[in-house]
């Protein structure tokens, strides 16, 4: 994808990848511990991990045998605005977009 705001509301539109996002929200988290709740491959886990880096959501550092994931909570700042252009949402709360995580997690 050639446009970042795409490539943003592209990786939000997988909830595994929005369950991702909200357990970030906490601290960095190792790869091994990000895949531990799903019911799914350490591949496909490290692909949805792709998406999520490729689109600016979270950065992958290497720090020893381990990769870590950090959210990049600014990569939403662009996402945002543009929804503000409606005229119906708000700047990006952090702690609402946590909330709104939660929220879609316990409706599936």
């Amino acid at each position: 994808m050639s446009d970042p705001l795409d490539a943003v509301f592209s990786a939000l539109a997988d909830p595994t990848r929005r369950a991702i996002l909200m357990m970030l929200l906490e601290d960095d988290m190792a790869v091994t511990d990000v895949a531990e709740p799903f019911e799914m491959s350490l591949a496909a886990i490290s692909k949805h991990l792709g998406i999520l880096s490729r689109a600016g959501l979270i950065s992958q550092e290497q720090r020893g045998r381990v990769k870590w994931c950090k959210l990049e909570p600014d990569a939403m700042r662009d996402a945002s605005i543009w929804m503000q252009s409606f005229g119906q949402f708000e700047a990006i709360n952090l702690d609402a977009f946590e909330k709104f995580l939660e929220k879609e997690l316990t409706d599936d």
